[in-house]
């Protein structure tokens, strides 16, 4: 916390009497490397910089940021998928995405080697484990474009310890966390990530009110720029500051596991990929919103006819050239 005090010290004297400017961000989980880059910008000052007292509220099984930002309750939230923005959109519900950080979502299928459950297609017509929420999102894309059936699905009550006991278990799975338990137990497991068989939504996406990007746009602007900073400087540079921080919120969290999602995310382009090689770290584009709402509509998710540009806004994200490394 002293990198913190400090940087905050040091922009404070900078800038003389101006005060910062206080808000609330509420993440999708507990503390952890897919939301290295906002710890990174918080522990090294970037938010500081910018006239943001930024206090991060972590998430969990019993928190609903999503619900706390609609009522008003913290100024921004981590959304974990599309879905999320197109909800708010379906209930017009005031709320607007305005940075998709994750180009690809991380969800994935995992199976056990050796058992011919090697790609997606080879998935039809068996059991895969996945939960509620999984079951009115991504499985439609799955569903739709390899065929698979609701008959497949068992309950999964996000614990490893089914897949460990039997080799014919396929299972839902964070591309960062349930590999990692999994490969500790001894098994080098089957990962399919969802993102790179076709599925368009985005990933951990910066959301805000719409009275806030009328009101304060300043505001916005600066939170969603320094953010940015913060997961180019985590995932190129070094995420020591990031990591410690994220520690400190969830003392569960290992630096083996902070390591193995950072590499991940590297590996696989979550958050370089896509539109941020020759934008920037955070890009959307109406055409790929477009591409989701219509998949989703198709399976009556959405209506066909409302208004899914409402959803997201690319007004805050940087201009010009700056590509993701």
């Amino acid at each position: 916390m002293r990198v913190v005090f400090l940087a905050l010290l040091i922009t404070s004297l900078a800038t003389g009497t101006r005060s910062a400017e206080t808000i609330t961000f509420g993440t999708d989980w507990r503390a952890q490397a897919e939301h290295g880059g906002f710890y990174q910008a918080l522990a090294k000052g970037f938010y500081a910089e910018r006239g943001l007292n930024v206090q991060i509220r972590q998430g969990g099984p019993q928190i609903n940021h999503a619900q706390l930002l609609a009522a008003g309750k913290v100024e921004f939230s981590l959304s974990s998928n599309s879905f999320i923005a197109l909800n708010y959109v379906r209930e017009n519900i005031p709320m607007v995405a305005v940075a998709a950080i994750f180009q690809k979502d991380p969800s994935v299928l995992i199976a056990h080697p050796g058992r011919g459950n090697d790609s997606f297609a080879a998935l039809k017509d068996k059991p895969i484990y996945i939960g509620a929420d999984t079951r009115i999102g991504w499985w439609l894309f799955l569903k739709n474009k390899f065929g698979y059936s609701d008959k497949q699905i068992k309950s999964y009550t996000f614990s490893i310890s089914p897949f460990l006991v039997s080799r014919s278990v396929i299972q839902q799975g964070y591309l960062g966390s349930e590999p990692f338990l999994i490969e500790k137990q001894g098994i080098k497991p089957v990962v399919m990530l969802i993102a790179d068989a076709g599925y368009q939504g985005y990933g951990a996406l910066i959301q805000t009110s719409r009275k806030l990007t009328e009101t304060k746009p300043k505001i916005v602007r600066a939170f969603v720029e320094a953010s940015i900073r913060g997961w180019q400087d985590y995932l190129t540079g070094n995420p020591m500051a990031g990591n410690n921080l994220i520690k400190t919120h969830n003392p569960e969290m290992t630096d083996a596991l902070l390591a193995y999602g950072r590499t991940k995310m590297n590996e696989h382009g979550i958050v370089s990929s896509g539109d941020a090689k020759t934008r920037s770290i955070g890009a959307m584009t109406e055409k790929r919103w477009q591409q989701f709402h219509s998949e989703m509509s198709k399976h009556g998710v959405y209506p066909e006819k409302m208004d899914w540009r409402k959803g997201f806004t690319t007004k805050f994200l940087p201009t010009g050239p700056k590509p993701a490394k």
